[in-house]
């Protein structure tokens, strides 16, 4: 079969008028939040009024959606084949911009960030789920609008391209492609043969677990707004809550069900689907998910510890705070309980540390992810042994299987472009004005998809701090870090566009 020379923008064109009406389907969920905490008259046409977002939900809905339709079918004739590897890697890192371009119209319009760079960099944080805010009053934005900044978490958190792929079939069509291009990790874990199938059992146990949390923190007194809202951001790994201190506005019984689920949504997606068949013994001896519960409870126990024997909290707020903080920051939801800046100082190394670990493979969390940091290590312990006898053969196994030297290539690979990018981020940030401390903690924050850092980007602040030209670097790091780099740097090698 030979080869296809050229680039179907027909095909790509048309997808993205599909994912732009599925984001202007999103927005249409905010209008009843709008209209029932609404504080000005229903038919309030003044679209400026920072209080009223009701006709700017309404707008920004039809501007999108109709920019989609103009998309969808302006490229009907797209030829039906295959899309190949060079399109499904144009269409992911080309969405991501698309949708948050169109996604910061409801903040624009309603007047709530009117910045433009604001706005797209509040929509950006959202899409990657980072969860970085630029708002120093959350709790003033309308209801419409917060409940559309906690969705742009939930559709980002298992990916728009995923969901295309779990409720448009005909999309199926080099689906794959797209799929390996978006889903984050060194192995892609198919559930089904058919990638609309793996997509659409994936994006049924991310609605499942949301619905169940949802009813946990309703029992726990929160209303309906703020169970969704924070669920979908539990879920996705975001962080943006409705309260200007997260979490710390809670009940304990409110913190610990959202650590609950920010370890679940770190897990391997794969692993759900396996517990929910009953096949717990799998999941239990998963390496992958032995090696991340390893790092929960012996990061939790050091740092209750030092909490507990320094008088900052009792025993039960020490370990509650060290539990929660270990996951939003490992898992990277980044949610907040408390300023973890004013704990003692040795800690500081195990929460920089954790920032460079991420969640597993599969999940919706980011950062390098549990998976490489095992292989590598198993790959570093294993070359002692090779030392010993050059001329054997020893792979590297997990769970119980050899791991090809191409996938240890790549993780390698990955390690490396992670330290260059985040080492060029805090270049960066430093030119633009910023202190050593606050680049460093800016950029490992944006490139993990964490989104509280350290210095003055740290849990009690936001990132209003960044010049607009910072923010600018912060985007294009939440992007890559996002799709895992070479998704998007791929795309500017000039051997990818020769025919």
């Amino acid at each position: 079969m030979a080869t296809k020379k050229y680039i179907n923008i027909r095909a790509i064109l048309q997808i993205l008028g599909l994912l732009l009406i599925i984001e202007a389907f999103f927005m249409l969920f905010c209008i009843p939040f709008s209209w029932y905490y609404g504080s000005t008259d229903f038919f309030d046409w003044n679209i400026e009024d920072a209080n009223h977002d009701f006709w700017p939900l309404v707008i920004s809905a039809a501007i999108t959606f109709i920019s989609g339709i103009i998309l969808y079918f302006g490229s009907r004739k797209a030829i039906r084949e295959d899309i190949g590897k060079r399109e499904g890697y144009i269409i992911v890192s080309i969405a991501w911009v698309v949708i948050s371009l169109f996604g910061a119209l409801p903040y624009i319009l309603s007047g709530s960030i009117p910045n433009f760079t604001n706005a797209f960099f509040e929509t950006i944080s959202g899409f990657t789920t980072t969860g970085s805010t630029i708002l120093n009053d959350i709790e003033a934005l309308p209801k419409g609008i917060l409940f559309w900044r906690a969705i742009t978490h939930w559709i980002g958190g298992m990916g728009i391209i995923v969901l295309s792929l779990a409720i448009l079939p005909f999309l199926g069509i080099g689906g794959m492609q797209m799929y390996i291009a978006e889903v984050p990790g060194p192995t892609h874990d198919k559930l089904h043969p058919r990638i609309t199938q793996t997509a659409k059992l994936l994006w049924g146990i991310y609605v499942l677990l949301t619905f169940i949390q949802t009813l946990l923190l309703m029992l726990g007194g929160m209303d309906l707004f703020e169970s969704l809202a924070h669920s979908f951001a539990t879920m996705a790994t975001g962080g943006f809550s409705t309260r200007n201190d997260s979490i710390a506005s809670f009940s304990p019984y409110i913190q610990y069900v959202i650590t609950f689920f920010m370890f679940l949504a770190g897990m391997n997606f794969t692993l759900h689907y396996m517990a929910l068949h009953g096949r717990i013994r799998e999941v239990l001896r998963n390496e992958e998910f032995r090696y991340y519960f390893f790092l929960v409870i012996i990061s939790t126990l050091i740092i209750t510890i030092v909490l507990t024997i320094t008088g900052t909290y009792g025993l039960e707020a020490s370990f509650r705070n060290a539990i929660f903080t270990v996951l939003s920051i490992m898992g990277t939801s980044g949610f907040v309980t408390s300023d973890y800046m004013m704990w003692p100082g040795a800690l500081w190394f195990i929460f920089f540390m954790l920032m460079f670990v991420g969640g597993s493979a599969g999940s919706t969390g980011g950062g390098i992810k549990v998976v490489r940091h095992m292989l590598l290590l198993k790959n570093s312990l294993l070359e002692l042994k090779r030392l010993l006898h050059p001329q054997a053969v020893i792979p590297v196994r997990m769970n119980g299987r050899p791991v090809s030297q191409e996938i240890i290539f790549k993780v390698l690979a990955f390690f490396l472009m992670y330290i260059i990018v985040f080492a060029a981020g805090v270049f960066a940030l430093s030119i633009c004005g910023l202190d050593f401390e606050t680049s460093v903690g800016a950029s490992i924050s944006s490139i993990g998809n964490i989104g509280p850092g350290i210095g003055k980007v740290g849990p009690a602040y936001n990132f209003t701090v960044i010049p607009d030209p910072g923010k600018w670097v912060l985007m294009i790091l939440m992007i890559l870090g996002r799709l895992e780099f070479f998704t998007v740097l791929i795309l500017f090698s000039p051997a990818f566009w020769k025919r």
